[in-house]
């Protein structure tokens, strides 16, 4: 059985990254306490955000419609960062996925600057 075709935003290195990040953050969402319902709910949707909105800029063909869906999947990087520091204050979430997260973020926030340049 071969493998099926792929979309031509899959093979972008951000949305790869992307998809790493959104891996990351639900592994962090299993682990975390009872208690913190609305951090997961916000860590969850910003995390789906960024891969989507790279997606659907992607298929636009004009250029500035296509830089205002990175800036949306730019803008919701920012906003997990803010929930990875959030979830690090609280102590949430260990050194090594805190560290993998911003990482991931800082490359993603870093493709998709130089994609809407």
């Amino acid at each position: 059985m071969s493998a099926p075709p792929k979309l031509s935003h899959e093979n972008l290195d951000v949305y790869r990254a992307a998809i790493e990040f959104l891996v990351l953050a639900a592994s962090l969402l299993e682990r975390l306490p009872r208690g913190h319902g609305p951090l997961a709910d916000q860590l969850r949707r910003a995390a789906l955000s960024i891969p989507l909105n790279i997606a659907e800029g992607y298929g636009k063909r004009g250029r500035a419609d296509r830089a205002r869906f990175y800036d949306i999947a730019r803008g919701s990087a920012h906003e997990c960062g803010a929930l990875l520091d959030a979830s690090s204050i609280l102590q949430l979430i260990d050194a090594p996925t805190y560290s993998r997260g911003k990482t991931l973020l800082h490359r993603i926030v870093a493709m998709l600057v130089r994609m809407t340049a």
